[in-house]
């Protein structure tokens, strides 16, 4: 995206083409999919143990500290009716993950000026988060780790070495899949069937003109969750897919995007992705740690996974020597790529009525 973002405001690609317009209308719709072919939620329930827990905790924390930090940092940089759109996105990435904010960031047709800005502010603000989490949790304190119901630690230890040396591997289950054509013909067709009845669903049931993508995310969570032997043999392709048409999207819009707009909106972003973070990290140790009495490695867990997705829980949870909460770490984070979209776009009206305290 900072690669597209820079060569565009040099002159080298254009700010507008009928390229970008294909990425949006058709390739992000697919994304969507793709990347929650293992959101078998069977699976979450029963293998996360208290971890869950804390992962609803970190969840509710996010929704509350997005509806605290935007009426303090409403993000006027961004544009007219801009600012609450992004406050979204950041909320969705927030308790999922990018195919979070760029599933809300194309339902509420956030400018690509806006999405470069934000995803560039955040991705600072979030690596210097993990480096504080990393620092607070407890490597190889056994006891303070979540699931310990979980029985198959091996498993779980080869997940996230499967994981570590092919990232698009985002699943959960045992079952190798492979990359081939063929499973990846089959997953591009399954993504485009739900893409396309998502779209009639939503003619159908909703107001016009609202996008289909948090429909279409509910129907492939369902689905998933129904046939999840056969969503575990596509599941690998499906996500290396999905990532490539995500960095498509992240590229689309940085090309649109401008550097002014980025440099005068940077501070504001730091600034609200900083508060946004903080406040739920508060939020979620008050609640976590003093009211429900959770285990503070757990807590620390339920934050990356809600911060960064599954992939960055799961390597924490390896790195911090906590083998039985690998795997449900890599089940929570996929849990908020379920929900995160739905939960964001919830949150936006209740956005736009809040009053503005910086004027």
């Amino acid at each position: 995206m900072t690669l597209a973002l820079t060569v565009a405001n040099i002159g080298i690609m254009p700010f507008s083409s009928p390229i970008y317009n294909i990425v949006n209308k058709f390739l992000v719709p697919l994304a969507v999919p793709l990347l929650l072919f293992d959101s078998d939620l069977n699976r979450v329930i029963s293998d996360t143990g208290t971890l869950l827990t804390a992962f609803f905790v970190g969840a509710i924390s996010t929704i509350i500290a997005t509806l605290i930090t935007f009426p303090l940092v409403p993000l006027k940089s961004l544009g007219h009716d801009q600012g609450w759109r992004v406050a979204c996105a950041l909320a969705a990435r927030h308790i999922g993950g990018a195919i979070n904010f760029v599933a809300v960031a194309d339902t509420l047709n956030v400018s690509g000026g806006a999405v470069s800005a934000a995803i560039a502010a955040d991705n600072v603000v979030v690596a210097v988060y993990f480096a504080f989490l990393f620092y607070l949790a407890k490597a190889g304190d056994e006891h303070e780790s979540a699931a310990e119901n979980i029985k198959d630690i091996d498993s779980a230890e080869n997940e996230i070495i499967d994981l570590i040396q092919d990232p698009e591997s985002m699943g959960s289950s045992n079952n190798k899949s492979e990359i081939t054509m063929p499973s990846i013909g089959v997953s591009v067709a399954v993504s485009s069937c739900l893409v396309t009845l998502g779209g009639i669903l939503t003619k159908l049931l909703l107001p016009k003109g609202t996008s289909s993508l948090p429909l279409t995310s509910i129907l492939t969570v369902m689905s998933a969750t129904a046939f999840p032997k056969f969503f575990s043999k596509i599941r690998t392709a499906g996500a290396a897919v999905g990532i490539l048409f995500i960095q498509m999207f992240f590229a689309a819009s940085g090309a649109s995007g401008s550097i002014g707009l980025v440099i005068k909106s940077a501070p504001s972003l730091f600034l609200f992705s900083s508060l946004q973070i903080g406040i739920h990290f508060a939020i979620l140790m008050g609640l976590g740690r003093f009211v429900l009495r959770l285990k503070k490695n757990e807590l620390y867990l339920a934050s990356n996974a809600c911060v960064g997705g599954p992939t960055t829980a799961a390597a924490m949870a390896q790195a911090k020597e906590w083998p039985r909460s690998v795997l449900p770490a890599l089940l929570i984070g996929m849990l908020g790529y379920a929900t995160a979209t739905a939960i964001a776009l919830a949150i936006g009206p209740v956005l736009l009525r809040l009053p503005i305290l910086q004027r």
